[in-house]
């Protein structure tokens, strides 16, 4: 018996251990972090879901520029891989085409939200034990734009243009001080020439797209444009009650050069700074492809595995957790 509850005593102190649940109750879709989860930010080790979705959804509701976090969505990192699984045979003896099976696997995600209304979607996806980022530019927009555009006294620079693409009525605005970022105190020619913060042109162009940060130079992306835009198309006919192609002429797929990991572990941290700095500095000016290989150095991604662990222990100890979890 004594054997017996050793073992037990044993079993209970690996359990993982909730530490919060992020926004907390009574906000609804609450992230529950554990302390197993908090493993996965030690150097070296790959980041998990609840991680990534726990961070974005922080990104999302605290950090962002007020008026691009109206006019952004984004999805779980459990959305991709929902649309993607394999149709099991309830789904095959229902019929369709692929292309609707896979949608009405998610079709219950967008229920509370138009996607169309919105400037950015962000997927975060994870194939092959690798993650990396695909964001959906202007889904509602029927065609390229140029817009006008200006910069204030104080460095930080605006589109003059209506701040949503397809209804126009979110809300959050551009003019709002809270939503003002302090500019990048590095040499404008060594920053991207397309982003809010650091672009220079008077008209700059906008245009619906789908775009792919990964963090990897040889990863490979077969079929992700193909399924992105057929997803969007059922969207579409079931939300707006009209047929709508997206074809790669009217949505083009464009791969990024964005900043790259230097070791085999960091592909998640490089996602959520895309987010992060899409967020904060987002991109202004659609001339794909885009040249954000300078967007942010390298240490600020060095940094957030401590930054996203001390989060996640001052989230616990506001939400009425001890002292008793080291952040060291």
């Amino acid at each position: 018996m004594r054997h017996a509850t050793l073992r037990s005593r044993t079993r209970q102190q690996t359990l993982p251990r909730r530490l919060i649940q992020y926004p907390p109750p009574p906000s609804k879709g609450g992230i529950t972090v554990t302390t197993e989860d908090l493993e996965c930010l030690r150097d070296g080790e790959f980041l998990n879901d609840v991680i990534i979705d726990f961070y974005l959804k922080y990104l999302h509701l605290e950090r962002a520029d007020g008026g691009v976090a109206d006019r952004a969505h984004i999805f779980s990192s459990f959305f991709y891989k929902q649309l993607t699984r394999k149709s099991n045979s309830s789904e095959e003896e229902a019929g369709g085409t692929a292309q609707y099976r896979r949608h009405r696997r998610v079709k219950t995600w967008t229920r509370h939200v138009d996607i169309f209304s919105k400037d950015y979607l962000f997927i975060p996806v994870n194939q092959e034990a690798h993650w990396y980022l695909v964001v959906i530019c202007f889904p509602g927009l029927l065609q390229t734009e140029l817009v006008p555009f200006w910069r204030t006294p104080s460095d930080s620079s605006r589109p003059t243009s209506r701040p949503s693409t397809a209804d126009r009525q979110q809300t959050g605005s551009a003019d709002d001080p809270k939503c003002q970022v302090t500019p990048s105190r590095r040499p404008l020619h060594d920053l991207p020439d397309c982003t809010v913060l650091t672009c220079q042109k008077k008209v700059v162009t906008r245009r619906p797209c789908i775009l792919i940060m990964d963090s990897l130079k040889l990863s490979y992306h077969y079929g992700i444009y193909t399924l992105l835009r057929e997803y969007l198309q059922v969207e579409w006919e079931v939300r707006r009650g009209t047929p709508r192609a997206f074809s790669d002429d009217v949505i083009k797929g464009s791969h990024c050069k964005v900043p790259l990991q230097d070791n085999s572990s960091d592909c998640g941290l490089y996602l959520l700074q895309y987010v992060e700095s899409f967020l904060q500095n987002p991109v202004v000016h659609f001339e794909l492809p885009l040249r954000l290989d300078r967007w942010f150095p390298r240490q600020q991604v060095r940094r957030k595995r401590e930054e996203i662990r001390e989060l996640v222990l001052q989230l616990y100890r506001r939400q009425g957790g001890g002292a008793e979890l080291s952040s060291s």
